[in-house]
């Protein structure tokens, strides 16, 4: 990890993410966290085979690219629970089985809007704390270039653990120059890091999730590079595995 990258900032919370679209960013790699849970979904779903996640903004986008792609699956929520029609929902225990082979189109309150609003930067990862080892790895063997991490939020509000999980990523590169918002981040992290499990579990959305008996995705979002793999969105808009050379497929 000797190239470090130019500037590493993060974004904290949905209304700097509105502003994205608008941002200068050809040259920047993105990395975009919604830890509960969209992201550790995409993440859990490709490390068990899926061949890749059509992330989009909206449930009508969902369904227009479903008549395109028919043999895909759809995947998502709003306010948490499953969008009525759809085969998914948004827990990555629902991902672990009978998706290998298969693409999975999905919506999202924040993290898929996330994802897309960094489409421009030259590359975008889809980031959790199940695959930020992977991820620090990659960036760190980049030249220097600068690094943006998107975090995804609830509703209209910064979300804690994808806070952390900005922070944790921080921790696992040397020699950063880091904007005010990472370095805020970093403090965070450097807080909680003793006890990941429980500070998701006290964040809002953790809260929520077990309020509805949901204790244990919160705990399975809270495992650290359970995936060694990468995850990419390609020029299409598809989150794949990305290779030695890429985005494969």
């Amino acid at each position: 990890m000797s190239n470090p990258p130019a500037t590493f900032d993060v974004v904290l919370s949905p209304p700097e993410i509105d502003l994205l679209p608008q941002r200068d960013l050809p040259g920047s790699v993105a990395v975009v966290f919604d830890v509960l849970r969209a992201t550790s979904t995409m993440i859990t779903a490709l490390g068990n085979g899926a061949s890749g996640i059509w992330p989009v903004r909206s449930i009508e986008e969902a369904w227009a690219l479903k008549e395109k792609r028919p043999a895909a699956l759809l995947g998502g929520e709003r306010n948490g629970d499953r969008i009525e029609g759809f085969d998914l929902g948004n827990s990555p225990l629902e991902y672990r089985e009978n998706i290998r082979g298969r693409e999975i189109i999905s919506t999202t309150t924040n993290g898929t809007v996330a994802l897309r609003a960094v489409d421009h930067a030259a590359s975008v990862l889809a980031g959790s704390l199940l695959n930020i080892g992977a991820i620090a790895a990659h960036l760190g063997a980049l030249p220097a270039r600068d690094i943006l991490v998107v975090c995804a939020g609830t509703f209209r509000e910064a979300a804690l653990e994808d806070i952390l999980a900005a922070g944790m990523l921080i921790s696992l590169l040397p020699n950063l120059r880091l904007t005010d918002s990472a370095q805020l981040a970093l403090a965070l992290y450097r807080q909680e890091e003793g006890d990941l499990p429980a500070a998701l579990r006290r964040a809002r959305n953790g809260r929520a999730l077990i309020g509805k008996g949901r204790e244990a995705e919160v705990d399975w979002c809270a495992q650290a590079s359970l995936f060694p793999i990468l995850a990419a969105m390609n020029s299409e808009g598809c989150v794949r595995v990305s290779g030695p050379q890429g985005v494969t497929g």
